[in-house]
């Protein structure tokens, strides 16, 4: 896998530069493919020593998880439901959903394959068997995973046609004004760090990013308020990358624990994202029944709860 990174920094080393553009690559990860020979600068090969300068485009090979070499894991797996079908899980905060450069094992695609077997749908390729939909690495919550390609072509087609809803609580910095609303904006790659998206609108599209950026909606209610913090359930119209992260940042409300779209230095001193995938509802594929499930809130999540419950009666 080759990938084109372009330099809008000056006097930067290239395996921070690196990690800090290539989504997933660590600068250690980043080290070792500087010092395989893996980055070039105009046909020359660089290393982890130098540094950048503006306009500079660096094309960096990886090499893409081995198929071979991903195999079922014995992790324990909090599973939800379960038939001939479909498994549904909840995926704690912390698991990689599936293999990716920086992390070949230990993800939820390896517990999935040491539980399913060869059951798992072959539609997500050899490296995200059965996977319909993702969440991130420190998301907490439910992911479906289809047994056959007929059941992962259906949720496939519910998640298109908005028929299959999940629902997520959070908790954000800051008072929210209004009991509910919906933030409908576009979201695409960030036009300077690849490992971020951002907003877009028809004013502040750059031309680059103007075939790029995606419909993105998400419907918000309070659940409760905490002086400094609301708690808060979002409804995904849309699924894109980061979405919740990146809209409750937007209107000035980013999620506790998120130090790439909120604050450097975590609010409260904590080192999880509060964002957790609690409910899902969507059309059994075969039995063509309502299937509605949901996931407990993790123990990290509910000691926050409490704190700011606290917090509330001594004010």
């Amino acid at each position: 896998m080759t990938t084109t990174i372009y330099s809008d920094t000056n006097e930067k080393r290239l395996d921070v530069f690196l990690a800090d553009n290539i989504n997933g690559l660590t600068r250690s990860a980043a080290q070792k493919l500087l010092d395989s020979d893996k980055v070039t600068l105009n046909g020359v090969i660089v290393r982890k020593n130098h540094k950048t300068s503006p306009g500079e485009a660096y094309i960096v090979l990886q090499d893409e998880p081995d198929a071979s070499v991903v195999i079922g894991q014995n992790i324990p797996l909090d599973i939800i439901f379960e038939d001939k079908d479909l498994i549904i899980v909840n995926k704690p905060c912390g698991m990689v959903v599936h293999p990716a450069p920086g992390h070949h094992d230990g993800t939820l695609v390896n517990a999935l394959l040491f539980h399913c077997g060869s059951s798992l749908s072959g539609i997500g390729g050899v490296i995200r068997p059965g996977i319909v939909h993702r969440i991130d690495k420190n998301t907490s919550g439910l992911v479906i995973a289809a047994k056959n390609d007929k059941v992962h072509l259906s949720l496939a087609s519910q998640l298109s046609s908005r028929t299959l809803t999940r629902e997520y609580q959070a908790v954000v910095f800051g008072n929210i004004k209004n009991n509910s609303g919906t933030i409908d904006v576009s979201i695409g790659r960030h036009p300077t760090d690849r490992k971020k998206q951002a907003v877009f609108s028809s004013n502040n599209l750059p031309g680059s990013a103007k075939n790029k950026t995606r419909e993105a909606i998400t419907h918000y209610e309070v659940i409760a308020r905490y002086n400094k913090y609301t708690h808060v359930r979002c409804c995904l119209e849309t699924g894109r990358t980061h979405q919740i992260r990146v809209h409750m940042a937007f209107i000035g409300h980013p999620v506790i624990g998120d130090t790439i779209y909120g604050h450097k230095k975590p609010d409260l001193k904590v080192n999880n994202h509060f964002l957790h995938a609690w409910r899902l509802r969507f059309i059994h594929p075969f039995t063509q029944k309502d299937v509605e499930v949901y996931a407990k809130l993790p123990e990290h999540f509910n000691n926050l709860l409490e704190k700011l419950v606290k917090s509330n009666e001594r004010s």
